[in-house]
């Protein structure tokens, strides 16, 4: 589709509102965005460079001492930024970066290695030492000295056979974690002074409504930069405001976007200056500590955060590495939010994005936004060989319909009217502002292809920097713009497709199936009215929530007051009833089909009706469905007749949608798709169990494969009390983009609330219908592999009914030959979808990378939350082919082959004695440890098939943030909230940071823990939950009541904060310390050893090194 001809066009007269106007030096923002940090007026220079985006190019150079003991240490790197000469024509300087390494230095034997001290550099320095705590500091070296020697470490071995157990037995979904990485940042300096050449009179195209203009952005000359040490700063000169209106450009609205505010938890704490230690309130006799050690202090130090020496059934006799000198997230999160201080602009190739945890504001100027687009690494590989040795995954997370900040733009809207999007005519890669045009705008050089389909003429390569015989793209007429002096045409500021890295197009009827235009989507509603749905009552709680709620939610374009969504009513058990809902009738009426052989929907008119013309007819529905079955005694029910009634509704209707179906137990009626228990959890954690997460059978796949190809999608609610096969039946929602949603022995009292708010998100996210993505490559490289919730009938498209804001998938690039080194590569990804107003649309997302031959300049360009988003998704998919232990030991050996290649290439002069860990990839060893210990990968048997299928979907289709929710949970403090500083400033994943005296949460982005010590205070227990002591508190039943007081008022915010954070609505569970159920809780806690024998953090790095010196030797 995305690769059809594109349609013949006429030219038409020039537009009234391009005449020849002045140009303000810089594009600009609303007065509404100002930041005070943006200076109101730039100089304006007479010479405006063309924007050709610099090469980028990283040198790097390390140093290590050579100690005859056996160290554990950092060292920095050096930096070096030089500036290559540019083009007379086309000048393109290079920026060379580098970033720091951390260096971990550990001895393998069985003696008593002796580990001493010594200086340190300040910028993100880790020192593992036995620990006397010796601080002493002059000018930017810090220094840590002990004399207390540490016994040598057995490495577990038995973390490899067994993975972590979560407890399920509430209803949750098992073990998630939360994970950010560091990443050193390319940073450009403030942009040269330019002026822009006058406009001329010429044929232009209209912009849908107002939209803020790109009248002059800045030039894309960069001065090299130097730092050292280096710092990851965002440090870049933000755009002035003030800027006129322009009538030939508007901003699509706004989607109101998740902003993770954890990272701003520090702002106004020191910055880390040494090891991340938290001293806390003393705990009760009899808790185990590490011998000669005292509470660690410092300037990073949290009120209310507990020693190492906290309550724990687990000892560290074999430690040899103190927890608190290792890299960990929370300190890598308060540093790069803290460099954080201005816009982060995307104008030069391989500009390396802030981690995806922290809060930044991008500012697109050529590259589209990271939220939309990551890359594994922002410089590319010149050859394939390279990433053998390397090991370094080259893929992309894309989530093309991504929320952004509020005081982001959303990507403006297109129309060119009859001629359609502007393509290249061989590679059908569309505009993008890497185009170069040529003859006084005549033509345009494709950056993807270099060629097109019009003649040959001499021209400028801008792959190879020289002039050689080349194809070229001629600019259709209605589309022509004179250049300026600089080789830029006229209107580039003003054309959202020339300037930005990401925009949308309205599409023509080319683009439309039968190349017809298609009608808005409606939502069809198919309720289970079995015996155990009405007992249970979830089928009143449905229909009322419909009535009185829902239907006043259902999603609508941002310009428009109504939605014109329609829908659709069904009941079913043993029989599927329709309902005719049309606004002529006074009373609904209900037809019965019996016959599920050959399904079909009797209702040609008034099955689907719009809420606002039939709401009257709707609500008497709604009203009786509960009554009519309230006495049913039927216990059997179907599933897959119901789900391809709703796609031959769509298909009658010829439009899109969504089929929201609501089960409550296993189909076991006589019909297609019947299923039987094949529930053994005996097989769980052993080479058998794919049996178990595999199909029963492909009926459901198939099903699921025609919703994405007629653009519709089904979302399943399961309401189960015993096993209901989600492996089989969620095979429709995970092929059509779909979701599963799954609430075990559901209860109104329990649940009722969490049903509604996710059914309200799932309204209001923004979700494309009958969509198709296509990602372009420039030559030399090329898409092969994809993973995500999707169908695909060839190898190049994805297809997808429905995909949302919280959907991502990942695409792993391949080389087909070398690539020039320090040139740049690029990267289009196309997404063709229908919107919720009906309109056929094409979003175009454009990024820009380097390419390189160096190690020393890959690594600093490594983006951790994108690798480790592939890794997940790649372990995921193996588990219906590979046993769990050859997946974690592939995954494993992975990490152990990058950290190693960067010890041989970069860090040669270093002892065998010592870990090398680049600054980039420091976290991978914990996002590992908690990557094979999760129940999502490695199942046991306290985790039922269902739950562990249900992780495994949501792994394949999660964002790179709803990834490390999962891999690293976020831990709060409750007991000192203060209302000024909420959130509070995180604490580490490990229960030797928890005290008595303390009240703690713990949430992964699907469920949500609190936890009570023994010691907490009746007066803290009284004011948050209303009762007189603990002793009265039910895990699953106790909650937080709206009580008048600070404590109620803090924790509440918190948790309404940290929920609207998360894609879905995360039920709480209140743990106290001893509980019989705590240990479960533990699991969540990745830091410390696994329930079943998961290596711990600290065991896991005496692991990842043994295997590094193995490969080495």
């Amino acid at each position: 589709m995305l690769a059809g001809p594109r349609p013949s066009f006429n030219s038409g007269p020039p537009s009234q509102s391009m005449q020849q106007q002045p140009q303000a030096p810089y594009p600009m923002y609303p007065n509404q965005f100002q930041s005070p940090t943006v200076p109101p007026n730039f100089p304006v220079n007479q010479q405006q460079p063309p924007i050709l985006p610099p090469n980028f190019s990283g040198s790097q150079h390390y140093q290590a001492p050579v100690s005859s003991n056996h160290q554990i240490q950092s060292h920095p790197q050096h930096h070096t930024s030089n500036q290559q000469p540019s083009s007379s024509q086309f000048p393109s300087p290079s920026l060379n970066y580098t970033g720091p390494q951390q260096s971990l230095q550990a001895q393998f034997s069985t003696q008593q290695p002796n580990l001493t001290g010594m200086q340190q550099p300040s910028v993100g320095p880790f020192s593992l030492q036995p620990p006397t705590h010796s601080l002493t500091s002059t000018g930017n070296q810090q220094q840590y000295q002990s004399q207390a020697s540490i016994m040598p470490t057995e490495i577990n071995q038995t973390f490899m056979q067994q993975g972590t157990i979560t407890s399920n037995q509430f209803g949750a979904p098992p073990t998630f974690s939360n994970a950010q990485f560091p990443q050193p940042q390319q940073q450009p300096p403030p942009f040269p002074n330019q002026s822009s050449a006058s406009m001329s009179c010429v044929p232009q195209y209209q912009y849908l409504g107002s939209q803020p203009p790109y009248n002059n952005a800045p030039s894309s000359s960069f001065a090299p930069i130097s730092q050292s040490p280096p710092a990851t700063s965002y440090s870049q000169q933000p755009l002035p405001l003030h800027y006129p209106n322009q009538p030939n450009f508007y901003t699509a609205p706004t989607k109101s976007g998740s902003q993770l505010n954890g990272p701003n938890a520090y702002s106004g704490q020191p910055p880390p200056s040494g090891p991340n230690t938290h001293p806390a309130q003393p705990l009760s006799s009899g808790s185990s500590s590490y011998s000669g050690q005292q509470p660690p202090s410092g300037p990073n130090t949290y009120p209310g955060q507990p020693p190492s020496s906290g309550p724990t059934q687990q000892t560290y006799q074999s430690q040899r590495i103190d927890p608190d000198m290792v890299p960990n997230v929370v300190q890598v999160l308060e540093q790069s939010q803290e460099k954080i201080q201005e816009l982060f602009i995307t104008n030069a190739p391989g500009s390396i994005p802030p981690l995806a945890a922290t809060d930044f504001v991008c500012q697109d100027q050529g590259s589209c936004n990271p939220r939309y687009i990551r890359s594994t690494t922002y410089t590319i590989p010149y050859a394939t060989d390279m990433i053998k040795q390397s090991h370094i995954p080259i893929a992309l997370a894309i989530s093309p319909l991504a929320n952004l900040r509020s005081d982001e733009f959303e990507p403006p809207v297109a129309n060119f009217g009859e001629i359609g999007p502007i393509r290249c005519h061989r590679c059908k890669a569309y505009m993008c502002s890497f185009m170069q045009f040529i003859d006084g705008g005549k033509r345009f050089i494709c950056c993807f292809c270099e060629a097109a389909t019009d003649g040959m003429i001499e021209n400028f390569s801008l792959r190879e920097n020289s002039f050689s015989p080349i194809t070229d793209t001629t600019v259709p007429p209605e589309y022509f713009n004179h250049l300026d002096h600089s080789g830029r045409r006229m209107d580039w500021y003003q054309r959202p497709e020339l300037c930005l890295g990401s925009y949308e197009v309205l599409a023509t009827k080319q683009y439309c199936k039968d190349e017809k235009w298609p009608e808005p989507p409606a939502f069809i509603f198919m309720i289970d009215v079995s015996y155990n749905s009405v007992r249970s009552g979830l089928v009143e709680y449905i229909c009322h929530i419909l009535k009185n709620e829902l239907l006043n939610y259902l999603p609508r374009d941002k310009d428009t007051e109504t939605s014109n969504v329609r829908v659709g009513f069904a009941t079913f058990d043993k029989q599927i009833h329709f309902y005719n809902i049309k606004n002529t009738l006074g009373q609904p009426q209900m037809m019965i089909v019996s016959d599920l052989e050959d399904i079909f929907v009797p209702l040609l008119d008034g099955f689907l009706g719009s809420p606002l013309e039939s709401r009257s007819v709707i609500n008497s529905l709604l009203d009786q469905i509960p009554q009519s079955f309230a006495n049913t005694q039927e216990t059997e029910t179907i599933l897959a007749p119901v789900i391809q009634s709703g796609i031959q509704a769509f298909k009658e209707a010829n439009c899109s949608g969504k089929i929201y179906v609501f089960s409550t137990t296993l189909p076991i009626a006589v019909a297609p798709g019947k299923l039987s228990n094949r529930d053994d959890k005996k097989l769980l954690g052993t080479d058998k169990e794919k049996t178990l997460l595999a199909p029963a059978n492909n009926i459901f796949t198939k099903l699921g494969e025609e919703c994405a190809q007629h653009g519709c999608a089904v979302d399943l609610f399961v309401f189960p009390n015993n096993y209901i096969d989600l492996a089989t039946i969620s095979e429709v929602c995970r092929v059509s983009g779909g979701q599963t949603y799954k609430f075990n022995y559901f209860s109104i009292e329990n649940d009722g609330e969490r049903l509604l708010d996710d059914l309200k998100r799932n309204f209001q996210r923004a979700t494309a219908f009958d969509a198709l993505m296509r990602v372009r490559t420039s030559a030399g490289i090329r898409p092969i592999d994809f993973l995500g919730n999707f169908y695909m009938t060839n190898a190049t498209e994805m297809i997808f009914g429905t995909i949302d804001s919280d959907k991502s998938v990942c695409v792993e690039l391949k080389h087909d030959d070398k690539l020039p080194v320090e040139s740049n590569t690029y990267i289009q990804a196309a997404l063709l979808y229908t919107s919720i107003s009906g309109q056929r649309r094409l979003r175009i997302l454009t990024l820009a990378l380097t390419v390189t031959s160096s190690y020393t300049s890959l690594y600093p360009a490594c983006d951790l939350d994108t690798i480790m988003n592939y890794i997940t998704k790649v372990a995921v998919r193996s588990i219906a082919v590979s046993t769990p232990k050859s997946i974690r030991d592939s995954i494993i050996t992975q990490s152990a082959n990058m950290l190693a290649c960067y010890r041989k290439n970069c860090a040669q002069s270093t002892t065998a004695g010592q870990l090398i860990l680049p600054e980039t990839l420091k976290l991978l060893p914990v996002y590992v440890t908690s990557l094979i210990k999760c129940d999502g990968l490695t199942g046991t048997q306290t985790v039922t098939t269902d739950d562990r299928t249900l992780q495994m979907h949501r792994l394949m289709s999660m964002n790179i943030k709803g990834t490390f929710a999962y891999l690293y949970p976020r831990v709060f403090a409750l007991h000192n909230l203060e209302e000024d500083k909420i959130p509070p400033p995180m604490i580490r994943c490990s229960y030797d940071r928890f005290s008595e005296t303390g009240a703690y949460v713990i949430e992964n982005g699907l469920v949500m823990y609190i936890w009570l010590g023994s010691q907490l205070s009746s007066t803290f227990v009284q004011s948050l939950f209303g009762i007189q002591t603990s002793s009265h508190i039910q895990a699953e039943k106790c909650r937080i009541v709206d009580l008048d007081n600070p404590i109620s008022r803090n924790v509440r915010a918190l948790l309404n904060l940290i929920r609207n954070e998360r894609n879905s609505y995360m039920k709480s569970f209140v743990i106290q310390q001893r509980d019989s159920v705590e240990p479960f809780f533990k699991n969540y806690l990745i830091e410390d050893k696994g329930f079943t024998g998961g290596a711990s953090y600290v065991d896991f790095l005496y692991h990842l090194h043994r295997e590094i010196r193995n490969i080495l030797q």
